[in-house]
């Protein structure tokens, strides 16, 4: 018998509490009691401090039952993981509320399940209570979908989906909502993807064949999707279908090949030796676990009876081991193993039961009526045991199995509790996405789409072109739809001052001039073995004389002749006016003045060329806003007008140079040129007011000049001054980037790399 507390103990203070709570008074007891057959006092007196923690934060009933329940299902006797997860609730109640902090103390089973070690839960708490700051307001649905979030199966991967979600929305509540009510596609992507893993569109055809093979059936296939509060964990059978995961968490190369051949061996078994659905009828959920269980272990073995082999394909995932504390789940993976593996050891009276009736049933296995009678026997006594459990987190052991809601005849309304009917609405959910959850194949966006521009309504800021991804380099993923693109008005300058500018750089006109006669007349390519021409083409004449010595008829082509090599070629130039090309050089003009000789000077060349061409001024301010003003598009000539709006550029904000990229790209791809050529005329890296790390930006911006490439157009980089060298070359490769040391060498550099390019 315990000896009564001490009048000051946090133990004492918490009784006398409860006394007064009657709406508490009996679930605490309820717990009190269990506990303390398990702690000593200090524990028990650490916990009551605990708990009093969150009842001085206001953290109310909801809270306190759920500590208390996640207390008594604590494995083993570490009590610090308790202590630490009140600390954070309470801390998450002071920021978020008490019904953020008891879902997210209700979310710690699912933690637990997807962390392996104390520190990495450690970890989850930490990111949960820095968010409860960050976002109060949208701690509750996180919560309330971390079996979705948490599907990965990282801490790193938890941490990443937050801090995405926080950057995506900014001050934005809407966007942070749909992104942590997981309705946001980004977020979507984040809880689906598996870095390294293998996946069902991987393995889909390989399966198909493979199980064809094994039961002479075609099956059906289908890739399970996410939902909003869960992903699939397990494979699924609905009707005919066998619904696979799209990956595996924590499965990689031939493992994961192994795993998606075990479950769908083990799916098409019950297709082809099954026989019906069961009734649910007043099943307690604990019943219908253990019915499916032994309904797993009859089709195994009957199917093993006609394929022997399939016991090597599904033992090892047998991996359950008869140490440890005696949990619910832990018991019912330890009866699957019983029941599959004969040599498997273990005494636990619930385990030799559970094969004693499934070894008497051996003679009329071919009857399923045995997994109701065994199942029903074992969940009485497992409930018999006053273990906790959990039907809505309970996970199918060994992982290559079906959950087995696919066992159970839904259209008859289940006579049972809350649970099991919770059970069956989720199944429902599960089949009913069959048919609803996606588009007819005609409404589904087609994957050439990808990456490409959005189109958008007007905006105030100026009309909207498009919206673009853009690449994110923390967490290596593309963000859709990330950036929008707006084509602002260009402001009307004065024409004449760029006809004087260009009177003023005469010399260089001049030798502009030159260049452009020559390119004119083109280069001249030799033509070889021609049928006529100036001159006789020696291995042609040799080949000739060689074909008559040996009987056969010669080739005529014996001539060489010359022609002028043909160009067709478009180039769009993007000129950078953002916030540092106002800069005053030594002579007192500004880097932007600069900027509109040199472009003014190769524009009037291209002009004269007929080459097609265009002209660009971009800048940014922010993800939201990426301006591009038109100072001449390709379809216009380049006159009075184009000079007068080149005039009027003037500089102000940054530098998203990834997006501008891509929206080059979307333009100039429209042209009928053969050869297309993108020059970019920029004093420096890429950045932006949202964006703290101009690495990022930069990657972007390679990312999108690879792409440019991949689509046949050249992307060629001219950097003012040597401090944006290093990023331009990053971007468009060493080859591709001409550094001007001097801003007021540009004119003559960008005029004279146009026509190198040109002659390309």
């Amino acid at each position: 018998m315990r000896a009564e507390p001490p009048p000051d103990s946090a133990t004492r203070e918490l009784h006398l509490m409860m006394r007064q709570r009657e709406s508490l008074r009996a679930s605490f007891r309820t717990a009190w009691d269990d506990l303390a057959t398990r702690w000593n006092e200090a524990d028990l007196d650490a916990w009551s401090a605990a708990v009093l923690e969150l009842v001085n934060v206001n953290a109310g009933p909801g809270c306190l039952n759920a500590f208390w329940d996640i207390s008594r299902s604590e494995p083993g006797n570490d009590i610090a993981a308790l202590l630490a997860a009140a600390g954070a609730a309470a801390e998450i109640c002071r920021e978020a509320g008490a019904r953020a902090a008891a879902l997210s103390l209700k979310s710690l089973p699912i933690a637990r399940n997807a962390f392996a070690s104390a520190p990495e839960l450690a970890r989850w708490w930490r990111a949960l209570t820095q968010f409860a700051h960050d976002a109060p307001d949208a701690v509750e649905p996180l919560a309330q979908r971390m079996s979705a979030i948490l599907a990965p199966g990282s801490v790193e991967a938890f941490e990443n989906f937050i801090a995405s979600g926080l950057k995506l929305a900014g001050t934005d509540r809407r966007v942070r909502h749909n992104y942590f009510t997981l309705q946001h596609e980004l977020a979507q992507r984040l809880i689906s993807r598996d870095l390294g893993g293998v996946d069902f569109a991987e393995t889909e055809r390989h399966l198909k064949v493979f199980v064809t093979a094994l039961w002479g059936r075609v099956p059906l296939f289908r890739a399970l999707p996410c939902g909003d509060t869960a992903v699939a964990r397990r494979s699924a059978i609905a009707g005919p279908l066998i619904r696979l995961p799209e990956v595996y968490r924590g499965f990689e190369g031939n493992e994961a090949w192994r795993l998606y051949r075990a479950a769908t061996a083990h799916a098409q078994a019950h297709l082809v030796l099954g026989s019906g659905r069961f009734p649910v009828g007043k099943l307690k959920p604990l019943q219908i676990v253990l019915v499916g269980l032994i309904e797993d272990a009859r089709i195994e073995t009957l199917a093993m009876r006609q394929l022997p082999g399939l016991r090597r394909l599904w033992a090892p995932f047998h991996t359950a081991k008869p140490a440890g504390i005696a949990t619910a789940q832990a018991l019912l993976a330890r009866l699957a193993r019983a029941l599959f593996d004969d040599g498997y050891p273990d005494d636990h009276g619930f385990i030799e039961k559970g094969r004693a009736l499934f070894a008497a049933a051996q003679t009329r296995l071919d009857d399923p009526a045995i997994a109701r009678e065994v199942g029903m026997l074992l969940g009485n006594d497992l409930g018999q045991m006053r273990l906790q459990f959990n039907a809505k987190t309970h996970v199918v052991e060994p992982v290559y199995r079906d959950d087995n809601l696919g066992l159970w005849d839904f259209d008859e309304p289940p006579q049972a509790n809350a649970d099991v009917l919770e059970m069956f609405v989720d199944a429902a959910r599960l089949e009913r996405q069959e048919n609803d959850g996606a588009p007819p194949d005609d409404q589904q966006p087609s994957g050439s789409d990808a990456g490409k521009a959005r189109p958008v309504a007007p905006d105030s800021r100026g009309t909207v072109l498009a919206k673009y991804p853009e690449w994110d380099r923390r967490h290596g993923i593309e963000r859709p739809e990330w950036t929008t693109v707006r084509d602002v008005a260009a402001l009307r300058g004065d024409p004449r001052r760029i006809v004087e500018a260009l009177d003023r750089a005469d010399a260089l006109r001049s030798r502009v001039a030159q260049l452009v006669r020559g390119l004119r007349i083109g280069r001249s390519i030799r033509l070889s073995r021609q049928p006529i021409g100036h001159d006789l083409d020696l291995d042609a004449v040799i080949d000739a004389g060689l074909a008559l010595r040996t009987g056969q008829e010669p080739d005529p082509r014996v001539f060489r002749s010359s022609t002028s090599k043909h160009r067709d070629l478009a180039a769009l130039l993007l000129i950078d006016t953002s916030q540092s090309t106002s800069d005053r050089l030594r002579s007192g003009t500004t880097v932007l003045d600069v900027e509109r000789i040199a472009v003014a000077v190769l524009a009037e060349a291209m002009q004269k060329l007929g080459d097609p061409f265009g002209l660009l001024a971009f800048a940014s301010d922010g993800r939201d806003d990426v301006r591009l003003t038109s100072v001449k598009a390709f379809n216009e000539p380049y006159g009075t007008e184009a000079m007068a709006r080149l005039d009027g550029l003037a500089s102000g904000y940054s530098t998203r140079l990834g997006t501008v990229l891509r929206h080059a790209g979307a333009v100039i791809g429209d042209a009928r040129s053969f050869r297309k050529l993108v020059l970019v005329l920029t004093d420096g890296e890429p950045s932006d007011i949202d964006v703290g790390d101009p690495a990022d930006l930069t990657e972007d911006a390679r990312r999108a000049a690879m792409g440019l490439h991949a689509r046949g157009i050249d992307a060629f980089g001219v950097v003012l001054g040597s401090a944006g060298m290093a990023a331009a070359a990053r971007i468009f490769g060493r080859g591709n980037t001409m550094l001007v040391h001097r801003v007021e060498d540009l004119p003559a550099r960008l005029s004279e790399l146009y026509f190198r390019l040109a002659r390309r």
